[in-house]
C-alpha cells in the first residue's frame, strides 16, 4: 500500500526551506499533525486540519487516523531523537515516508566546522542530567539536544562540579532561522544569561589537573564508589565484569547489588547496556543511587527487595552477577531459571559456606570455578609486605541454548 503517513522535518527556515516533496506532501495532506511552533511555520496556503499534540504527549491521535492522508511536522531531522523514531516502532516502513530536513547537530557541527563522526550527541530533552558524567573524558566534543534555556546553566554547574570548569562550551541558538545566535564560553566562566529554550550545547571537554580518569572499561578505582565496605573489589570487578562480557543492549540482574559497582560498570560498557541493581538493606539502596548517577547511569533500575522474592515478575535478563545471597535459599535456583538460554551467570564467594554453594552448584550444572589472590603492597616498619586480601572464588556459567 502507499504511505498514507508523511513526517517531515522543518527547520527554523519554515515552509520555505522544505524541499519539492515536502511541500506537495503538506499541501495535500488532509490533516497535519504538530507542535505549535513547527504548525506557526506554515503558510496559509496549506489548507489541511491542523491539530496539535495532545499533553501528556502519546501518538494514538496519529495511529487513529491510519487511512487518511496524514503529516507529522518535525523539527530537523525526526529520525534523530526525533517523533519519526518513535512512530516508526509502531507504523510500518511501508506505510510511513520520512522526508528529513537538517538536524539541529548537523547545523551546529556545521557552524562549529566538527566533524559529525568525531563527535559524542547526547539528548537532555526529558532525560536526567546526570547521563552527562559518563561522556566527559578530556579532549572529547559533544553536542548535546537541550531541554530548555535552563540546561546551558545546569551543564556547566555539572562541568564544575565534576572537575570539567576549563571546559568551553557553545550555546547555538535558533541553528537555521533569522534569529540564529552564539554564545561562547567556559564553564567556569558561565552566567545565568537569557537562552532561548531551542538551543544546541557543544562542549569540548578539558579536565582540571589531578581530576582522577574514570575509564569505561571495566575497573573502575574503588574511590569513584561510595561504599559501607561491601563492595566487589577493582581488580575482582574487572575480572568479573570479563567474564560477564557485557555487549550492547543486553539486560544484567545484580543480584545482591552491594553498591551497584558491578551493574554500573556493565551499564558504563555500552549506552545500550541495561541492568536493574536488587538490594535489600535501605542504605545501600542510598548508595546505588548516587553512585548510578555520579557515574552517568541514571537509567540504572533499583529493585528494592531481597532475592529470590525480589526477582518475581522481573524481565528474562541476558547475564546475571550474584554478589550477596548465595547462600540463601532458591537465589541460585530462580535465577537460574529465569537466566535467558545462552546468558551468562557469574557468582563470586568470599566465605567457606558460600565456597561450597558454588561448589554444589558447579557439580549440578557445570561451569568453572576460579579462586583469585588479590595482594596489594604496603608499609611494614621501614620496608614493604605483600598484605593479602581475602580470597575470592568465581563460578562463571552459560546457560545451554536448550535449556
Amino acid at each position: 500500500m502507499s504511505p498514507w503517513l508523511t513526517v517531515v522535518g522543518i527547520g527554523e527556515d519554515g515552509f520555505k526551506g522544505l524541499g519539492k516533496n515536502a511541500r506537495r506532501a503538506l499541501m495535500s495532506a488532509s490533516r497535519i499533525v504538530g507542535g505549535q511552533r513547527q504548525l506557526d511555520l506554515l503558510p496559509v496556503c496549506i489548507r489541511g486540519e491542523r491539530q496539535l499534540w495532545p499533553s501528556p504527549f502519546s501518538l494514538t491521535p496519529v495511529l487513529a487516523l491510519r487511512g487518511e492522508s496524514v503529516c507529522v511536522l518535525a523539527s530537523g531531522d525526526p529520525m534523530f531523537y526525533g517523533v519519526g523514531a518513535s512512530l516508526a516502532r509502531q507504523v510500518p516502513s511501508d506505510e510511513m515516508l520520512i522526508l528529513p530536513a537538517p538536524s539541529s547537530c548537523s547545523l551546529a557541527a556545521a557552524r562549529l566546522g566538527w566533524p559529525l563522526q568525531d563527535v559524542v550527541t547526547l539528548s537532555l530533552v526529558a532525560r536526567p542530567l546526570a547521563a552527562l558524567n559518563a561522556q566527559l573524558f578530556s579532549g572529547v566534543r559533544l553536542l548535546l539536544l537541550s531541554n530548555d534555556g535552563q540546561s546551558p546553566a545546569a551543564v556547566a554547574q555539572l562541568l564544575r562540579e565534576r572537575g570539567f570548569g576549563s571546559s568551553r562550551l557553545s550555546v547555538l541558538e535558533h541553528l537555521g532561522g533569522s534569529a540564529e545566535r552564539r554564545i561562547d564560553r567556559t564553564a567556569n566562566a558561565w552566567d545565568d544569561a537569557p537562552i532561548a529554550d531551542l538551543n544546541v550545547i557543544a562542549i569540548e571537554c578539558l579536565a582540571d589537573a589531578n581530576i582522577p580518569r574514570l575509564s569505561r572499561l571495566a575497573g573502575l578505582p574503588d574511590s569513584a564508589f561510595r561504599h559501607d565496605g561491601q563492595l566487589t573489589k577493582r581488580d575482582v570487578r574487572a575480572i568479573t565484569l570479563a567474564r560477564l562480557a557485557p555487549t550492547p543492549g543486553e539486560l544484567l540482574w545484580d543480584v545482591g547489588a552491594g553498591s551497584g559497582s558491578i551493574g554500573i560498570e556493565w551499564m558504563r560498557a555500552h549506552p545500550s547496556c541495561r541492568a536493574l541493581a536488587i538490594e535489600a538493606d535501605d542504605g545501600r539502596q542510598q548508595l546505588i543511587e548516587h553512585n548510578r548517577d555520579a557515574l552517568g547511569v541514571p537509567g540504572l533500575q533499583l529493585i528494592r527487595g531481597r532475592a529470590p522474592q525480589a526477582l518475581d515478575g522481573l524481565e528474562r535478563p541476558d547475564a546475571i552477577f550474584i554478589g550477596g545471597g548465595v547462600t540463601r535459599e532458591g537465589v541460585f535456583e530462580r535465577c537460574w531459571d529465569q537466566l535467558k538460554p545462552g546468558g551468562r551467570l557469574v557468582a563470586n564467594a568470599v566465605t567457606l559456606q558460600s565456597e561450597v554453594a558454588l561448589m554444589n552448584w558447579r557439580e549440578r550444572f557445570g561451569g568453572e570455578l576460579t579462586r583469585l589472590h588479590v595482594a596489594q603492597a604496603q608499609p611494614l616498619g621501614e620496608f614493604d609486605t605483600w598484605r593479602q586480601a581475602l580470597p575470592i572464588t568465581l563460578l562463571d556459567l552459560v546457560k545451554p541454548l536448550d535449556a
